[in-house]
């Protein structure tokens, strides 16, 4: 069970540990801080948290490694990636393993805590969601199940970016990699995968 106020932060700057916590404790959340990726795998596995933001370049195990620990893309909170270098190869391989999003360096604290609190709730309603019951669903990432929400209900790669706050790139990583995990060759397969279950 998640602790719906709890949000773990996992940086080696301590500025922005700092800074992110000043935020999120004005915002009513309870805050833990890492400074590298041993320390929270130890707790991350013991507790979880409403939500992770993690770095991805830290010395020692990476935020891609601490992703694939984790095995992030079962993990029951969204874990948000954060870098200063907005690298897309870089993006595409924290989403593939599990992350829920990536969120550039510099950003602003509204920004990041509208992401945040949005990102919570829908991992909450996603697991509520009625896309859990068709065959494949368990290979699906929590995002991955929101953006096949949203392209079956026929929006754009445009629509679900907006609806979802991300980037229409990100939307189009997404969107291949369910197709790559359903076998489907196109949106109405998507459809029909969904619909059979």
């Amino acid at each position: 069970m998640n602790d719906a106020k709890s949000i773990y932060i996992v940086d080696d700057d301590p500025a922005i540990r700092d800074a992110l916590s000043v935020v999120f404790s004005l915002e009513g959340f309870e805050v833990e801080t890492f400074k590298d990726g041993d320390a929270f795998v130890d707790t991350a596995q013991l507790k979880k948290p409403a939500c992770v933001l993690l770095d991805v370049h830290m010395p020692g195990r990476s935020g891609i490694d601490v992703l694939k620990e984790l095995n992030a893309v079962k993990y029951p909170a969204p874990i948000f990636m954060i870098s200063g270098q907005g690298d897309i190869p870089l993006a595409v391989e924290a989403i593939r393993n599990g992350a829920y999003d990536f969120i550039e360096k510099p950003f602003t604290a509204e920004r990041v805590i509208e992401r945040i609190t949005d990102g919570i709730s829908a991992m909450s309603q996603n697991s509520k969601d009625e896309l859990r019951n068709f065959a494949g669903a368990d290979l699906l990432t929590n995002r991955e199940r929101e953006v096949l929400k949203e392209i079956t209900s026929g929006a754009s790669n445009k629509e679900v970016a907006e609806t979802l706050g991300i980037s229409s790139r990100t939307v189009e990583v997404h969107r291949a990699r369910i197709m790559e995990k359903l076998g489907a060759r196109n949106a109405a397969d998507l459809v029909r995968i969904v619909l059979a279950g």
